[in-house]
């Protein structure tokens, strides 16, 4: 088994190849796969990129490239031509195609290479406020959020998730509130809660005997219950969080002070008509901000800066936060807050657009305070966790989506979460009912021709690893659902165009159950990377 993809080796060989022959000009070309099948199945860039520093025609110094990556890949290619003002088309013998696929099993997939500048990656998602159970659009955030610490660590990244409790300030005084008046039989106040839940927590209370009038037991117990809730939402949602951070724990551990005194030291705070500021206008943001008010009290952004000042302080060499739209205008002055700390670090927030429910053609609407809200735990009973991850993260997260239940619970092709998963089935059935022993014998891969229906396939599995690079440097799962579905695409049209069992030909059939089964590995893998299950058979 190579410890390199094929494709990557390949495109290594490329590279030293030109580099040897364009001297010391450090030259990166590229190797993608062209938008026509008579162009190859590789095509480079190599000879444009050299032609500046060598003073020749790109077209002259393709054709003397290619002859020395005729002879450095013999074996790999049937013929190299060149093309346009300077393109090199390798197009690669069967054999070499065969040769991948038995690579490819023995690796499951191919060889994801580890990032060359790996960091350590703090993510923080979702973070809603633990007045009311996780919503179907902090669904979106959850899917998201999970799915890039995945890919994030398959890329060779150092990741932790963490989820930022928010069980301080004014809303859980007004959560406590709304039990409290539901226990007396009351209406919640105005800017209280009003849900079905608060009702049953309120039952909860009683049985639990805490009393009404007892608001700081209230509001500890009623928050320690919906936490239990939300992380039991989250589990089912296949979302396992390595930390819950409370935003209490930052007073009960001294941390707001000793994060505000530590920004004090790098000379970017500054008293103002008794209040602190942190003068974050030195970074670019639009005005200085508030710290602590002039009465001594943190404000909501001081006690921000103060836990991202923790963060900091553990060492993370990257902080992601996934936030909603709603915070546009926080994310430049929470950048600015982290540059004026004593060891800044990389900043970024990935804003998430909103999720619409539609059902018979109608989006269906959510609040959390109102009661008029579709939890997270009823979309999964509905749709399952499968559907909802997929349909959350097949759109990117900038951009509004309508999550269509009725597709969602169809068993179609026309479901592309079913059409993933059906390919990965059928080829299990397939491989069920083969029941072969073991891959196809080497010495006869050489001999067999490669339809380009197989071709077509075999390249969409070595673009795996540059997928998940591509994912994850972008941070957008939403490619790996394309990926997924493209792969699946592939195989279909495969198995349409190949006779599999029984195919004619000595070895035709093996060679043909090993890029089955490679092709299962991939499918399973990406949606592994998705938080999202390969069923065996459907």
């Amino acid at each position: 088994m190579n410890s390199v993809d094929p494709a990557t080796s390949l495109h290594q060989t490329l590279t030293a190849t030109a580099r040897s022959f364009a001297g010391d000009q450090g030259i990166e070309p590229s190797m993608d796969v062209p938008p026509k099948a008579e162009l190859g199945d590789y095509s480079s860039n190599a000879a444009m990129l050299m032609a500046k520093g060598l003073g020749r025609a790109p077209r002259d110094i393709a054709v003397e490239l290619a002859d020395r990556l005729s002879t450095e890949l013999t074996g790999t290619v049937e013929r190299i031509e060149v093309a346009g003002p300077g393109f090199i088309n390798l197009f690669l013998c069967d054999g070499w195609y065969r040769t991948v696929v038995q690579d490819l099993v023995f690796s499951e997939t191919a060889v994801v290479p580890p990032s060359d500048r790996p960091e350590s990656i703090l993510v923080e998602f979702v973070s809603a406020n633990p007045t009311g159970p996780l919503t179907a659009a902090s669904g979106r955030h959850a899917a998201y959020g999970d799915s890039l610490a995945r890919l994030l660590r398959e890329a060779g990244h150092r990741v932790t998730t963490e989820y930022y409790v928010n069980d301080g300030g004014t809303q859980i005084q007004n959560f406590a509130l709304s039990i409290a008046a539901r226990m007396l039989g009351n209406e919640p106040p105005e800017n209280g809660y009003h849900g079905d839940y608060v009702n049953e927590l309120a039952q909860r209370a009683k049985a639990e005997g805490i009393e009404p009038d007892d608001l700081p037991e209230l509001s500890k117990s009623s928050v320690e219950w919906m936490v239990s809730a939300i992380r039991s939402s989250l589990e089912r949602f296949g979302v396992g969080m390595d930390d819950f951070f409370s935003e209490r724990s930052l007073y009960e551990r001294n941390l707001v002070e000793t994060g505000l005194e530590r920004l004090k030291a790098t000379g970017h705070t500054e008293q103002r008509e008794g209040a602190l500021w942190l003068k974050t206008t030195d970074f670019g943001d639009d005005k200085d901000r508030v710290l602590v008010r002039t009465g001594g009290e943190p404000t909501y952004f001081g006690a921000d800066v103060a836990y991202h000042a923790d963060k900091v302080g553990r060492g993370y060499s990257r902080l992601i936060d996934v936030l909603g739209a709603d915070h546009h205008g926080y994310v430049s002055r929470m950048a600015a807050a982290i540059q004026c700390m004593e060891r800044p670090v990389q900043f970024e927030a990935q804003l998430m657009q909103m999720v619409h429910l539609v059902e018979g053609g109608e989006r269906t609407k959510m609040s959390k305070r109102a009661g008029d809200i579709v939890t997270l735990d009823e979309l999964l009973d509905d749709i399952g966790a499968d559907a909802t991850r997929f349909f959350m993260l097949q759109r990117s997260h900038d951009s509004t989506m309508d999550l269509d239940l009725d597709l969602a619970r169809s068993q179609s092709s026309d479901n592309p979460v079913y059409y993933v998963q059906y390919a990965h089935a059928r080829i299990q059935s397939i491989l069920r009912k083969a029941g072969r022993s073991g891959p196809a014998s080497p010495d006869l891969l050489p001999q067999i021709p490669v339809d380009p229906s197989e071709k077509a396939l075999i390249a969409k599995l070595l673009a795996f690893p540059s997928e998940v690079h591509g994912a994850a440097t972008r941070r957008s799962p939403h490619r790996i659902c394309a990926y997924a579905t493209q792969t699946a695409a592939a195989f279909h049209a495969f198995y349409r165009d190949c006779q599999v069992i029984g195919a004619d030909g000595e070895g035709v059939e093996s060679v043909r159950l090993d890029l089955c089964e490679a092709t299962a590995a991939t499918i399973r893998r990406s949606l592994g990377l998705l938080g999202i299950s390969a069923p065996e058979q459907m």
